[in-house]
């Protein structure tokens, strides 16, 4: 992947424009806009639906279910270690997508941008937009730009929709959740939004701290394809983190939940900097990090399916659906203790998404 980047960034360099940051008349529609996004935007996402320019894109759907998402993205800041606020909104959106089993083909991009945003600044979202939609195998066909006063913003938001066709053999949905149903964790936690408070805070770890965002396009096609229906249910989690997740579908079914903390990977640098921030990391945001309750004979297969996965090295199975304490998680600690779970009370970590 870092080797595309670099060429992406050799192939596709800024073009010479007469203008260095974003101003009120590249949001008018005239002439402004025109030279933006000839330059850019057109150019860097270049499609057969995109090229022409239409108000929106028109496109064949074959025969089967589609699903839709929609999404916003205000990720304070817009660059952080490990990603962009463009490749977050590509990755969130697919992933939306996903997680109701469905494979995302093509999405609707919006920029909103503070007078004032460097054109570097954008030109390089729109790089890692475009890296981001490659790597997912997605089609950008449709958008649109605005421009707010200075002030009235913070450099740049970003909204998409996103569709994709529903796997055939996918019945994902909460009411299939049943009792006996392993909890499977594809990766470590946490790392997306201490990567961001990091950067907010001005800390400064042994070891770097990049956030997880990726795509779960091919992984969550390969389960379906081999589990179909034994897959329940699928979260990705972001925002509230793998507690949220796990307190809605608890309280949704009033059903317990237990989760062992032995089972729980956070990586070290990401766990001593919870405790000094703290924070903990079942509460902290993910972007690349899905839960899936599944079919308990299944579960060690699904394990090991995701472990081959690039993102998948920390997957386990870290609980089961149980009969017991209904509409509570209850977390068995490393040391025997037990303590309940609660869903978290108000924003711990504003804007991470």
């Amino acid at each position: 992947m870092s080797d595309y980047k670099s060429i992406l960034s050799a192939t596709c360099p800024m073009p010479k424009l007469d203008f260095e940051i974003i101003t009120m008349g590249h949001g008018s529609g005239g002439l402004l806009t025109h030279k933006l996004l000839d330059a850019g935007v057109f150019d860097v996402l270049s499609n057969e639906y995109l090229d022409k320019q239409h108000d929106g894109a028109v496109f064949d759907v074959t025969a089967g279910k589609m699903a839709f998402t929609t999404d916003s993205y205000v990720v304070s800041p817009i660059f952080f270690p490990g990603g962009t606020i463009g490749e977050l909104a590509i990755n969130g959106t697919v992933n939306d997508l996903c997680m109701c089993g469905a494979k995302a083909e093509f999405i609707s991009l919006s920029f909103i941008i503070e007078e004032g945003l460097a054109v570097t600044d954008f030109w390089e979202i729109l790089l890692q937009i475009k890296l981001a939609a490659d790597n997912a195998g997605v089609k950008i066909v449709t958008g649109d730009t605005k421009v707010v006063e200075r002030g009235k913003g913070d450099q740049i938001f970003i909204n998409t929709s996103g569709v994709g066709k529903v796997h055939p053999k996918a019945t994902i949905a909460i009411d299939r959740i049943k009792t006996g149903d392993k909890i499977i964790v594809s990766n470590d936690i946490a790392r997306h939004g201490i990567a961001i408070m990091s950067v907010r805070e001005g800390l400064e770890f042994e070891s770097d701290i990049e956030s997880d965002t990726c795509n779960f396009n091919s992984i969550i096609g390969e389960l379906l394809d081999n589990f179909g229906e034994n897959i329940h249910f699928l979260r990705d989690a972001t925002r509230g983190g793998l507690s949220t997740i796990l307190n809605e579908v608890s309280k949704s079914l009033s059903q317990g939940i237990a989760i062992h903390q032995k089972d729980i990977t956070v990586d070290e640098s990401v766990a001593s900097a919870c405790e000094l921030l703290g924070l903990d990391p079942l509460y902290v945001a993910n972007e690349g990090v899905f839960v899936a309750f599944v079919e308990a004979s299944i579960a060690e297969q699904v394990v090991q399916t995701i472990k081959s996965w690039e993102h998948g090295t920390h997957a386990a199975i870290i609980g089961e659906v149980s009969m017991q304490h209904p509409g509570q998680v209850v977390l068995h600690s490393q040391i025997g203790g037990r303590r309940v779970v609660n869903m978290l009370v108000g924003e711990q970590l504003p804007r991470i998404c």
